[in-house]
């Protein structure tokens, strides 16, 4: 089947799968009945022409990874879970401004208040700034590294990351412009250059060089707030190259760069089976659907 290859990307959701293509985006869901609950919206930002733009389309992803992301995980709470696990605007408002709290206190806060304990043990820290960005940074992904493992051994994240490759063997097999079936999924690899897991490696990295060009003297105050308000620069700047590592991921010395974030991966994804390929295959079409479209055997909420 010869299919028009789309900027189609995902998120692995609680028994479910979030898709998202140009314009729209969609979550299926397998409930416990069985059945697949599916919901498609439409998503304005993407006719905005600047948001097309290098740059300012990461800003895009980096809302896609919040917001959209926040309505994907509310929702197959709901669908696997049943009526009792109905969540609340409220809830979902309160959920996020913990999470982002908790991700800027572990991630960014943290890593930063260390450096500034250890450059008074290690004078090299003190004296180049560069040095300082690099120790802040290594201590940014060790921290990221630890969080991944520790809650890669819970056993309802190991769902999650079976739903994760499956997501990567259906956007594979989108993507060679084969036919979207289980069959033609399974023999597709897990490992995706485009997913979340390398991009948020390639942030840590490119933040290490942003983060070199604020002045040394500046107060714990400046540093702490500039890490936080540059964050959508720094999204922006990554996004373009983890799509220039996937445009020529071929490349020996791409393949080399990217080598990190694929073998991450061995942790953040899992061999999913074939209903959790149906359910990530589900999401791809009703993503790339039209609005008067209504696919077979899914229920549509």
């Amino acid at each position: 089947m010869t299919q028009k290859i789309n900027n189609i990307g995902g998120q692995a959701v609680i028994e479910g799968v979030m898709m998202r293509a140009p314009g729209s985006f969609a979550i299926a869901v397998r409930r416990k009945d069985g059945a697949i609950a599916v919901r498609r919206q439409k998503i304005g930002i993407d006719h905005s022409k600047l948001f097309k733009k290098p740059i300012f389309r990461g800003m895009v992803g980096l809302y896609d990874a919040l917001i959209l992301g926040i309505k994907a995980l509310n929702f197959s709470a709901e669908q696997s879970g049943g009526e009792d696990e109905k969540i609340t605007k409220k809830e979902s408002f309160f959920g996020l401004i913990l999470g982002l709290l908790l991700g800027v206190l572990l991630f960014i806060f943290a890593p930063l208040w260390i450096t500034e304990l250890l450059k008074k043990i290690l004078p090299v820290i003190e004296e180049s700034f560069l040095a300082y960005n690099a120790v802040d940074g290594v201590i940014r992904v060790i921290f990221f590294l630890a969080y991944i493992i520790i809650i890669s051994r819970m056993k309802d994240i190991q769902r999650v990351f079976e739903y994760h490759g499956a997501e990567h063997k259906s956007i594979f097999t989108y993507e060679a412009g084969l036919d979207l079936t289980v069959e033609n999924a399974r023999g597709m690899s897990r490992f995706h250059p485009r997913c979340g897991t390398s991009f948020l490696l390639i942030v840590m990295i490119v933040a290490i060089i942003i983060f070199s060009l604020i002045p040394k003297d500046s107060a714990f105050i400046i540093k702490l707030s500039s890490r936080i308000v540059l964050l959508p620069l720094i999204a922006g700047l990554s996004y373009e190259v983890l799509k220039l590592s996937a445009r020529f991921n071929n490349n020996k010395l791409v393949k080399l760069l990217t080598a990190p974030g694929l073998c991450l991966q061995r942790l953040t994804t899992r061999e999913p089976d074939d209903e959790e390929l149906e359910v990530a295959i589900a999401s791809i079409n009703v993503a790339l659907s039209k609005d008067e479209d209504r696919l077979d055997n899914l229920i549509y909420v």
